[in-house]
């Protein structure tokens, strides 16, 4: 048997188990009562145990070795280079670490809920600050192993291949392009009658009704997949049992369905992996920068379009039985594009979202080098939010609490949003340029030309290919701003 194929029976078996335990914390926020956090905490830390264990060992070093001196394809050699890639990570972390980091996120994730709901900072304070201290462990060990910063270690886990310098200079030029545009854009906005509100309220049971038939129009398959709810949106899971959750207000007609046509953008991207390399790491999500490009692709770039929301506010009416002026299609488009100053990352605009990612970038590259204590995190937060945004968050619900994704340990992970936001413009301006008719397709609510698209350029690599490699063949060239701020002046300042 080549070691090759010893590779890749060892990584099927660490994939069935990662499949495992991504169902077990979707029930974790989406079903599991919160009296069994204990018990989920410890099946969690086994699981992450003994798939480390999988690829620790030195057997697994010694095949890699052996591996690449064998004679394989093309693809198998992809795949050989992820398995490297993946090791590397691993290998780096001593289990006790693993098991130590499964058990501090899973009480502070815990911890969080009941912090946010009552906006206490110091009730989730030493349970962050303890899985910090162990985050901090995890950075540099994998900073040791990749030879990088400790940041950029946490960072490589999310984005192969990313470094802070490069997105240092990113982030440098949209902080300086954003505070001008945005108040070119206020004062276009002002300009102009406000928006009427919609008359609610939006029974929750027409939300989930509404949620389910746009998800079908996408392309969502329901014998794959299914939609709960939770505090915080997301899409887990394995490609062939997803599993997507949002949050609903029934004075909010617009969040809970955006973000399920956010998270089904990632549902999709999942579902159009290549079949043929499930459980092997060529068949996986290239990265967390693509995988949010899939995403944003759908919610910021089709579905608040003028051609796709004309579709859906005919479908939004038909659910809330909406008659009037307010429930028309440019009202309900100015509704859905509406620029503010607003506190809550998940319901930004994209002209201010990158600002609530710069900022998160920001603190957590802080906290990791130890510049920033966690006790000091809800002061530095607001701090940084005016500088950025111009107002302060009232409270620490709207602040420093809102999102999951330190609480539940995933370091490194922010700026992946808004490089996925930059990503997405120049995907979608690529699928607009190749696809005739798309515009059309979308105003009748077919989702059918721009997923076949996606899944003939993105999807189907994998990661077969490199970020760079996929973006170049599907746009013509590598990540830049350029399209994502065309995108921005034509959608804000230019249209009538």
């Amino acid at each position: 048997m080549r070691a090759y194929d010893r590779l890749k029976e060892r990584f099927h078996r660490r994939s069935a188990i990662a499949g495992a335990l991504a169902l077990l914390q979707w029930d974790r926020a989406a079903m599991m009562p919160t009296g069994g956090a204990a018990a989920r905490a410890e099946q969690t830390a086994e699981l992450e145990t003994l798939a480390h264990g999988l690829l620790a060992d030195g057997a697994v070093e010694s095949w890699l070795g052996e591996a690449e001196g064998e004679d394989l394809s093309a693809a198998d050699r992809a795949n050989l280079r992820e398995m490297r890639r993946v090791w590397v990570h691993t290998a780096a972390l001593p289990a006790d670490l693993v098991a130590a980091l499964a058990r501090a996120g899973a009480a502070c994730e815990m911890a969080w809920r009941g912090a946010r709901a009552a906006s206490d900072f110091a009730a989730v304070r030493p349970h962050l600050e303890k899985l910090l201290h162990l985050v901090r462990q995890e950075a540099a060990a994998k900073a040791a192993a990749l030879s990088v910063s400790p940041y950029d270690g946490l960072l490589d886990s999310f984005e192969p291949g990313g470094r802070s310098a490069e997105i240092d200079a990113v982030f440098a030029d949209l902080a300086a392009f954003l505070p001008g545009f945005l108040a070119e854009v206020l004062e276009r906005q002002a300009a102009r009658p406000a928006p009427l509100p919609l008359p609610g309220p939006f029974p929750v049971a027409a939300q989930r009704t509404l949620v389910r038939r746009v998800m079908t129009a996408m392309g969502f398959d329901f014998a794959h997949g299914r939609l709960d709810e939770s505090a915080h949106p997301f899409c887990g899971g394995i490609p062939d049992d997803l599993r997507l959750t949002t949050r609903y207000a029934e004075d909010d007609a617009f969040f809970g369905l955006l973000s399920v046509v956010h998270e089904t953008g990632h549902a999709l991207y999942e579902l159009g992996l290549p079949s043929v390399w499930r459980g092997q790491p060529a068949g996986e999500a290239r990265g967390m920068s693509l995988h949010e490009s899939q995403s944003l692709s759908m919610e910021m770039q089709a579905a608040r379009g003028d051609a796709c929301l004309s579709w859906l506010a005919a479908e939004m009416r038909a659910a809330f039985g909406g008659v009037g002026p307010a429930w028309g299609d440019a009202n309900l488009a100015a509704l859905a594009r509406r620029v503010e100053r607003g506190f809550i990352r998940v319901e930004a605009d994209e002209v201010t979202y990158p600002a609530h990612v710069i900022l998160r970038y920001r603190l957590e590259r802080a906290m990791i080098a130890g510049d920033l204590d966690v006790a000091d995190l809800p002061e530095a937060w607001n701090r940084g939010f005016h500088e950025l945004l111009g107002v302060t968050p009232p409270d620490d619900a709207r602040g420093c609490l809102q999102d999951i994704h330190w609480y539940d340990g995933a370091w490194g992970y922010f700026p992946t949003y808004t490089l996925g936001a930059m990503t997405a413009a120049q995907v979608f301006a690529a699928a607009r340029a190749a696809v005739p008719g798309l515009d059309a397709a979308l105003a009748r609510g077919d989702f059918a030309p721009l997923l076949s698209w996606l899944r003939a350029n993105v999807h189907a690599h994998g990661s077969l290919l490199e970020t760079e490699d996929i973006l170049t063949r599907a746009t013509g060239g590598p990540l830049s701003a350029t399209a994502f701020k065309a995108h921005l002046r034509a959608r804000y300042l230019e249209e009538a």
